[in-house]
């Protein structure tokens, strides 16, 4: 396993030993979370380059501590890899995992590797800190709270949809669909400086990640909080794309997924800036009493149902 070269005062002992030393700082609260990456279902070898497939992989993670407005400390990986997967594939998937590690303060400290009877299968670890009792849950959202939106959604669907309607695109398709489209497909940048303005600033009462589709995020924030919502369709920021460029449709963005914003409700009053450092914030709605959650769209109410990534469902790229 190779070793992340981030000066990191919180790891004591990284890789080299039976199990690495963490040193959470005073007053801290330790947040951990896991995630699998398998192939085929999470990413496809001939689409995906090796750097794309290691940077999403542990992307997922340092999202998930961005939406408890966290800062990450260490990283934990496992590997299984087919017998005659390349050396370069291996080195391009550490390269691009390391690389997102280090940008964010994290530290890879460890993990195991073993052979896979089938394809890549990816096992992240990431353990970070929140100052004590201030991780941003996802049960803290009340009637009359702001319902806000980090960037865009529907952009890294979007490039799937476009891969999968176009063959010619499915072999190195980074190097054939425009970046400034689809980057937020194959190198996604997880919100872990804005969630710690969010919290630091006291602007979040609730928060997730947009990593199963706001559809889906948003119904995982009412069932915490025993709330219902309305969004108003207008206002979703959607992804602009392609060439013309144009917005992604609707239903993308609500349902798409893997766009790894945040999705944050606000108090009623509180006043929440247009834009936090470059990302852009969006108001889209109110959280509501009951535990429906509509979609109004031209003044018409109508019952917006979670669609987006289900675990057990149907396989995602």
């Amino acid at each position: 396993m190779a070793k992340s070269a981030t000066n990191n005062a919180r790891v004591l002992q990284g890789i080299g030993d039976d199990c690495a030393v963490l040193r959470p700082l005073g007053g801290q609260d330790l947040l951990v979370t896991t995630d699998f990456s398998l192939e085929g279902i999470h990413f496809r070898r001939e689409w995906h380059p090796a750097e794309s497939v290691g940077h999403r992989c542990l992307a997922r993670g340092l999202s998930d501590i961005a939406a408890m407005g966290g800062e990450p400390a260490a990283v934990f990986l496992s590997l299984a890899l087919p017998r005659d997967l390349p050396q370069r594939w291996v080195q391009g998937f550490l390269r691009g995992l390391i690389a997102l590690a280090e940008k964010h303060g994290a530290t890879l400290s460890g993990g195991d590797t073993a052979e896979s009877p089938g394809g890549v299968l990816a096992d992240i670890v990431v353990v970070g800190s929140v100052p004590k009792g201030k991780a941003v849950l996802r049960s803290g959202a009340r009637p009359g709270d702001g319902i806000f939106v980090s960037g865009s959604l529907g952009g890294s669907a979007a490039a799937i949809v476009q891969l999968q309607k176009t063959p010619r695109l499915q072999k190195a398709p980074q190097k054939k669909i425009k970046p400034r489209d689809y980057l937020r497909h194959f190198f996604p940048e997880p919100r872990v400086g804005l969630g710690r303005i969010l919290r630091e600033k006291g602007l979040a009462t609730a928060m997730i990640d947009t990593s199963d589709g706001l559809s889906t995020d948003l119904a995982h924030i009412c069932e915490e909080s025993c709330v219902g919502a309305v969004v108003q369709a207008e206002l979703i920021p959607r992804a602009v794309v392609g060439e013309p460029a144009r917005e992604v449709d609707l239903e993308v963005a609500l349902h798409g997924g893997e766009d790894y914003e945040l999705l944050f409700t606000a108090p009623e009053g509180k006043r929440v800036p247009a834009r936090i450092g470059e990302v852009a914030i969006t108001q889209i709605g109110a959280i509501a009493r009951g535990r429906n959650i509509f979609l109004s769209e031209r003044g018409v109410r109508r019952e917006l149902v979670a669609r987006g990534w289900q675990h057990f469902g149907l396989a995602r790229s």
